[in-house]
């Protein structure tokens, strides 16, 4: 306003600036936001259980539903933190290697499933996007890796 006043032109607000305004949520909605899309996640991947068996004839029943499950469930923590800040950490130096496997396992998931119509990559794209998740999800936690890694080498040593 001031700006107008005294005859200078007022700078036209950015794309990401419209989409920051658009995009507020009180801490409740967020906290809503967030229950409703981990539960559509969970749910999802507790369907896909239904589809094991038939897996062999239409891998695709299978891998849907699972893959959908965990972009949902993931999708969930950026009501809470918000999805540029959810983006950075995904890409933060310590998760980068977690995240990339978790995401190229998802489109290895979904190729093998439609393009290769391959049950067996399928389940093998599955246990790789479930160990990603969890080493992704274990970087959050303080030492939660040190203590894993030395816990699955006592493992194997054993």
């Amino acid at each position: 306003m001031l700006k107008k006043l005294l005859g200078q032109e007022e700078e036209e607000p950015s794309l990401l600036d419209e989409a920051n305004q658009l995009c507020t949520l009180s801490w409740k909605n967020r906290l809503y936001g967030f229950a409703i899309c981990f539960g559509i996640g969970c749910l999802f991947s507790i369907l896909s259980i239904f589809f094991v068996g038939s897996i062999v004839v239409n891998p695709s029943a299978f891998a849907v539903p699972y893959t959908l499950g965990n972009i949902a469930a993931l999708g969930s923590t950026m009501f809470l933190i918000g999805p540029w800040r959810q983006i950075k950490n995904m890409f933060n130096p310590t998760r980068l290697i977690a995240t990339l496997v978790y995401l190229g396992a998802m489109a290895l998931t979904l190729w093998a499933a439609f393009g290769l119509h391959s049950a067996i990559l399928v389940l093998f794209a599955v246990l790789i996007q479930f160990c990603a998740l969890v080493w992704y999800s274990l970087s959050y936690i303080p030492y939660a890796r040190t203590m894993c890694t030395k816990c699955l080498g006592t493992l194997v040593s054993v």
